[in-house]
């Protein structure tokens, strides 16, 4: 069973072999495996000041970072915006996932955002924008089975692909 759980020094193993899983892809390629490995509690610290008005650098919002985990396993993140500022309306949205690629196509993509609704709700959150790149079938499947709403494709600065924009009311 999955569940989301905030970031933990429990799930540092797991976690940075899931980033060089990622990076195989040519993702999070500015993470420094090694620095984030001696300084974990300070890695930490930072995913959760996201959270805090006062600590977040101009032009982001708030945030929470949420991990997806089975048993003692990091499966991927969750993060959640807790209101949009224009870039975020235009293409980034209230909820950014990963899952790990060692893990998908199991399920947990689709868990990992039912489970981030639920999270916005508690947040006070009543509809929230979440969007993929159009070539991302997985990810169009994944908001498309939790009840995203297509409301239409824009072009993003710098990406060859555009962005599908998905709202989803939350009861």
């Amino acid at each position: 069973m999955a569940f989301l759980v905030a970031p933990a020094e429990h799930y540092k193993e797991s976690y940075l072999q899931a980033i060089q899983e990622f990076q195989v892809e040519g993702r999070h390629m500015d993470v420094n495996v090694k620095r984030v490995s001696r300084n974990f509690g300070h890695f930490l610290r930072y995913l959760w000041a996201l959270e805090d008005r006062r600590r977040v650098r101009p032009g982001r919002v708030p945030a929470t970072d949420l991990w997806l985990v089975a048993g003692n396993e990091f499966i991927g993140r969750l993060s959640l915006r807790h209101e949009l500022n224009a870039t975020l309306l235009h293409w980034g949205g209230h909820i950014g996932y990963e899952i790990r690629p060692s893990q998908r196509r199991r399920g947990y993509g689709k868990e990992i955002l039912r489970l981030g609704l639920a999270e916005a709700r508690i947040r006070g959150l009543r509809r929230v924008l979440v969007t993929c790149d159009e070539d991302n079938t997985g990810s169009k499947k994944i908001i498309e089975h939790n009840g995203g709403q297509f409301e239409d494709a824009v072009d993003v600065e710098g990406s060859p692909v555009k962005k599908l924009r998905y709202w989803i009311d939350i009861p």
